[in-house]
């Protein structure tokens, strides 16, 4: 069966026709494939939008559903900006009789955009299709890194049979056969977090970074992302005055201007291949402002896109410095790199043979501080992390 087959096209008088005819909109360079018309050609597709409006997983923002257009009214109204790559509006994905049904066609099509090297932008509904996201890995033969920006850690229990919204996360977690190699949560709060699920996260040597480490330096979460090949982001991270358009906001949280940057962190990773934005409920979102902040947040993703260096220092080290840097009395020597590009970090971790499917994550992305932490003498928390999931 053709992936298409699960696509529902989008009403042709969505948006606004200033959108699709004004030419320093996003929305008359997107190419969208709509009721009466034919699907765009994907030669040269670098982006994929696709709407999930299911929200039969979510235990307490029903209504959600109903946000991917009206995210799409919002961003097709936005500038384009210096450049834009080729992006195709594929339209929403069809809820299918089950729940289980819909995670698969979900997965179906975004492996089948991974394949051609296309990145899926999923629009949802609600952030148990992130597990979807992450089934459609499955088909790559690779292991995969995760980044969920979110105020909970969605663990569950596992004697919860259905996957919802709090629980897929644990899902993933025991799925077999499991081709997730590292799991980082940014911006939980700690009022929200049991110690349980903590220690948790600490015995996997998962990564979990507290809502004060992010607004503290929001920089320190560009190497986190820039490790990622998937993201999924939890608008519940954003503090209710920024994003009121969800059941779960609270005072608390990232403002609209950092949840921004990170998404253009995100988008200038080489490695991310796939990101979905969760949890926009339009029921509450009485003035728009909550869909109007998503749809900035999928454009500093696109622009985030078009700044790539594609470093990689596994494939070519002559455009990178390398440091040598001894601790502890010479117990380790850790190796750094920082590209002549862009100024940003790696570290490398040693790889065995017989962890061979995990060499492409022996570059772990870093920041400068981590360097200067080594040069203390002291260990790097990350690169200390990094190791235990190669021994593990």
């Amino acid at each position: 069966m053709d992936f298409l087959d699960f696509i529902s096209p989008l009403p042709a008088d969505l948006v606004a026709a200033e959108a699709y005819e004004n030419t320093e909109l996003l929305g008359s360079v997107v190419s969208r494939y709509t009721e009466g018309g034919t699907m765009p050609d994907f030669e040269g597709i670098r982006m994929a939008i696709i709407g999930v409006p299911e929200d039969r997983g979510s235990l307490k923002n029903q209504g959600c559903s109903a946000a991917p257009n009206e995210i799409r009214k919002k961003l097709y109204s936005l500038a384009i900006g210096n450049s834009i790559p080729k992006i195709v509006d594929l339209g929403n994905v069809l809820n299918g009789n089950e729940l289980k049904d819909t995670y698969a066609a979900v997965s179906v099509v975004c492996s089948e955009l991974l394949k051609q090297n296309i990145i899926p932008i999923i629009l949802g509904g609600s952030q148990d299709i992130t597990y979807a996201q992450y089934l459609s890995y499955s088909t790559l033969d690779k292991t995969v890194n995760m980044v969920s920006v979110d105020a909970y850690f969605d663990l569950g229990s596992s004697t919860e049979k259905n996957i919802t919204s709090e629980n897929y996360i644990g899902k993933i977690i025991l799925h077999q056969p499991n081709f997730l190699f590292n799991f980082s949560n940014v911006g939980f709060q700690t009022h929200f977090v049991g110690q349980a699920a903590i220690q948790m996260m600490d015995r996997l040597y998962f990564d979990a970074f507290r809502l004060g480490e992010v607004r503290k330096n929001i920089d320190e979460v560009e190497p986190i992302v820039r490790d990622a090949d998937i993201l999924s982001f939890d608008i519940t991270a954003i503090r209710a005055s920024d994003a009121s358009g969800n059941k779960g906001a609270t005072p608390n949280g990232l403002f609209g201007e950092e949840a921004c940057q990170i998404c253009r962190y995100a988008g200038m990773s080489d490695k991310l291949s796939s990101v979905g934005f969760y949890e926009s409920n339009p029921s509450l979102d009485h003035n728009g402002n909550t869909a109007h902040l998503v749809a900035q947040m999928v454009w500093y993703f696109i622009d985030g896109f078009n700044n790539r260096k594609h470093d990689d220092p596994q494939r070519d080290q002559s455009s990178y410095k390398k440091f040598r840097v001894s601790i502890k009395e010479n117990q380790h020597e850790l190796v750094f790199y920082k590209s002549k590009l862009s100024d940003r970090w790696w570290m490398e971790v040693p790889v065995s043979e017989v962890q061979a499917r995990h060499e492409r994550h022996h570059m772990v992305p870093c920041s400068y501080a981590d360097y200067e932490t080594a040069c203390r003498d002291e260990m790097p928390e990350r690169w200390w992390l990094a190791t235990q999931k190669f021994i593990a």
